[in-house]
């Protein structure tokens, strides 16, 4: 397992599995915890400690509201943490529409940052691990190079339009 992704509420299953999405399609190997850093302290403190001893080399933590994942489990590793900032839709929530949990996440505090993607982006967190693993790993590299081609081209043929 290279890469570990994080959420607080089995709610947000949905809004992380496009984290998962990009990890699986460039071939990297991960695992999901649901684990409220509020509700569950210990359970999150040994999970991060095996998937460290796992081999996993990044962690995905998405959250909403007070957003506290991403930031508790960075100042439990020197493992880079990708938060994604969710927005709060049940009952109670505030209705900031995510504004809440993103300065929660990108306001941590000196020595101890979180790399930040915007609200609900967990498919940009995918990315952003892949991109930190190619770093590492030769064929991770080749295909985020393979694939930004196909995106460059994509956007050179869509250039022209018929209107």
């Amino acid at each position: 397992m290279k890469a570990a992704i994080f959420f607080g509420s089995k709610s947000d299953t949905d809004k992380m599995k496009k984290a998962a999405e990009v990890l699986s399609e460039f071939g990297v190997e991960y695992k999901a915890y649901v684990i409220s850093a509020h509700r569950a302290g210990e359970l999150l403190r040994r999970t991060v400690a095996q998937v460290e001893s796992d081999g996993c080399e990044v962690i995905i933590a998405g959250a909403g509201l007070a957003a506290a994942l991403p930031g508790v489990i960075a100042g439990m590793t020197v493992l880079p943490v990708i938060g994604v900032p969710l927005e709060c839709l049940s009952a109670g929530s505030n209705g900031l529409g995510g504004i809440d949990a993103l300065l929660s996440i990108v306001q941590m505090p000196p020595q101890i940052p979180v790399a930040t993607v915007g609200i609900g982006n967990s498919k940009n967190a995918g990315y952003l691990a892949v991109q930190i693993l190619a770093l590492k790993y030769p064929e991770l590299k080749e295909k985020l190079l393979a694939f930004r081609k196909k995106l460059a081209d994509d956007a050179a043929g869509a250039m022209n339009a018929d209107i």
